[in-house]
């Protein structure tokens, strides 16, 4: 049998380690945000510069003091803004003009055009002439939806093709917008070409 000094002696002996070593931790943990922050700059610097780049682009155009008559039954639509893009390249997204801030949007479709007021966010309008093509989508820049879950509205500023993504509130609305849109597309067009 073990005698009880040895045991003592034994105990003495072992050392527990050091359970926390703050200034490591902290260290870390400066490190850390250090490099959050650092990364959240690039992204933000990037964001200004893609802003730039695309900075050839006009002004928004704004609604007319007379729209017209509406075109829908359902005035109106509620939903999402998910942002516009370079048409047929849905990665590569406008940011100028605040044409890359996602918000709500309410759309209103009348016989000059479509107006798009976003609240918090830059309102812009889209006449019929510049109108080119409506479609449902399943993604664009940053979304991606299940296929059809977005109605995109091609059309055209300064000379640039743009897709613009909207999300109904009520997604049953969006064959309805892309049939009424294409028509009115197609008339116009008609109209111009028979000029």
């Amino acid at each position: 049998m073990t005698s009880l000094p040895h045991l003592t002696y034994v105990a003495a002996e072992q050392k527990s380690a050091e359970v926390t070593d703050w200034a490591a931790r902290v260290g870390w943990l400066v490190g850390l945000a250090l490099f959050v922050a650092l990364i959240y700059w690039l992204m933000r610097e990037g964001w200004k510069w893609r802003g730039t780049l695309q900075g050839d682009l006009p002004e928004l155009p704004v609604a007319p003091d007379e729209p017209g008559a509406a075109t829908l039954t359902v005035l109106s639509m509620s939903g999402r803004y998910h942002g516009s893009t370079t048409a047929g390249q849905w990665l590569d997204r406008i940011v100028a003009h605040g044409l890359g801030t996602r918000s709500r949007v309410e759309l209103t479709l009348t016989d000059a055009g479509l107006d798009v007021v976003r609240p918090g966010a830059t309102d812009f309008y889209v006449p019929l002439e510049a109108l080119r093509e409506a479609r449902l989508d399943k993604g664009i820049a940053g979304k991606v939806l299940t296929e059809g879950g977005l109605l995109v509205v091609t059309w055209e500023h300064g000379g640039k093709l743009l897709d613009s993504g909207f999300r109904s509130d009520r997604a049953a609305e969006h064959g309805e917008w892309v049939r009424t849109l294409n028509q009115m597309i197609n008339k116009t067009t008609e109209t111009e070409g028979a000029r």
